[in-house]
Formats: C-alpha cells, structure tokens, sequence
C-alpha cells in the first residue's frame, strides 16, 4: 500500500478520535497532517480534502450522539443553517487566498483552537433547555460568522460553535459538544463541496481518511468514559498540542 494512503489512514483514525473526545478542536489537526505527514504539496487540496473526511467523521459522531440523546435538535439547526450560508462564502473567498498566506491565517486560527480549549467550562448549564425566539435570535448571527470561519480556514468550528451554543441557550457542555457536530458536520460538507468543484479535493486520500475515522471514532468511544475523571487535564494538554502545531505551521509557512 502506498504509504501516503497509510499516513492518510493514521491521520483519519486522529482526528476523528479527538473529535470524537473533545468535540471542538480535533478537526483543526487534519489539515497539517495532511501536509507534514501524508506529504499533499498545495494547501487549498489539503484544506479541501480535510474538510470532507471531517464531515464525515463529524456525521459518525453526531449519530452516536444522537442516539444517547445529548443533541439538542432545534438549537443545533438554527445555528447550523446560517453557518451552511457562511461556509460556503468562506470556502470561496479562501480559495483566491495563496497557498502560503492561507497556512499563515490557519496557523492562526490554529492558536486560538488551541488557547481556547485552556478555559474551564463555566457554569454547568441547564439539560433541559429548549429553543425559544429569543435563543434564536442570538444563535442565527453567531452561526453565521461561525460557519464563515469555518469555512475559510478549512475546520469544523467545533471549538466556536460549542461556546457560542451555551452562551446563546444556556445549555450544558456535554450537549453542547454534542449539538456542535451537526453544524461541524454541514460546515465540513460545504467547504468540502465548493473545493471539489474546483478539483481541490483528493478523493483517494479522502477514502483513507474516512476509513481511518471509522477506528477513532469506536475507539474514542471505548476512551471517553476513562477520560472523564480526568477531561480538563487532558483537554488542556490536547490543547498544547494544537498551539504547538500552530507554531510548526506558522514557522513552515512564513519561513
């Protein structure tokens, strides 16, 4: 097997067991492991190819949510549906951008991935929230901006879009987390679709990816209830992980 499949297989497994962990932040990984591990040369097929297999993984996870009940449906689709709007504007305004300034504004973005995920969560939030106007209201902006980030740089926005769920409807992080995967889901499959139809997306690389993705996904399912007791020390230091890799990225792209 070529080994660009291999390292695309491996990289499909990771991003989609930290996705599966932590819900925001393990999408922002598979753009510069696309690049420095599996060897793709031109940023935007990195960034598009990327953006499909998250979605995807994003869908595997959002069905396992789903089905324990954690995702709060009609919170989740105001907010995805502006987002879908602005990825799509955001996938083509970053598709004029060079290759090496796009990596410097990722490598940024990628910063505040990570800086974010230092915070603790706040107040615990309230399980049984339910979508009312006013909850609307806040959601739909928020969701727009949200999906046009992430469709500019390329990630899910999970890391945007769980804050911006609780603050708006007051929910709990672990709903949050899990209602943030139906907007990852459709952001990661605009921006997927606008780079394919410029032939920005490498379908073989794609298929490795999702395949890998199917083991994290079932792997980070068996790890989460061992993480539990321990989220915040290892959200922390994944989140040390991703400022690491911005720094990498940032350093390749300016040098």
């Amino acid at each position: 097997m070529d080994t660009s499949v291999l390292a695309a297989l491996f990289s499909g497994a990771l991003v989609a067991l930290l996705l599966t962990l932590f819900g925001g932040g393990g999408s922002v990984l598979a753009t510069p492991l696309l690049l420095y591990v599996v060897g793709v040369r031109d940023p935007h097929v990195a960034i598009g190819t990327s953006a499909a297999a998250v979605a995807v993984s994003a869908a595997a996870g959002l069905v396992a949510q789903a089905r324990a009940g954690r995702v709060k449906w009609p919170c989740a689709l105001t907010f995805g549906a502006p987002g879908l709007v602005g990825s799509l504007v955001g996938a083509h305004l970053a598709k004029a951008v060079p290759g090496g300034h796009l990596l410097a504004w990722f490598a940024l973005a990628m910063a505040a991935v990570g800086l974010s995920m230092f915070r603790a969560p706040g107040s615990p939030g309230d399980p049984d929230v339910r979508l009312d106007p006013a909850a609307a209201v806040r959601l739909a902006p928020i969701g727009a901006v949200t999906g046009l980030a992430a469709g500019f740089f390329g990630i899910g926005g999970g890391f945007l879009i769980a804050p911006g769920l609780m603050a708006a409807t007051g929910m709990t992080l672990a709903n949050a987390a899990a209602s943030s995967l139906v907007s990852v889901t459709l952001f990661g499959a605009a921006t997927s679709v606008s780079y394919a139809a410029s032939g920005l997306v490498d379908g073989r690389l794609f298929l490795a990816l999702v395949a890998g993705g199917v083991a994290g996904v079932m792997a980070g399912a068996r790890l989460a209830p061992r993480l539990a007791a321990r989220a915040l020390l290892a959200r922390r230091l994944f989140a040390a992980m991703i400022v690491a890799t911005a720094a990498y990225v940032a350093w390749r792209a300016l040098g």
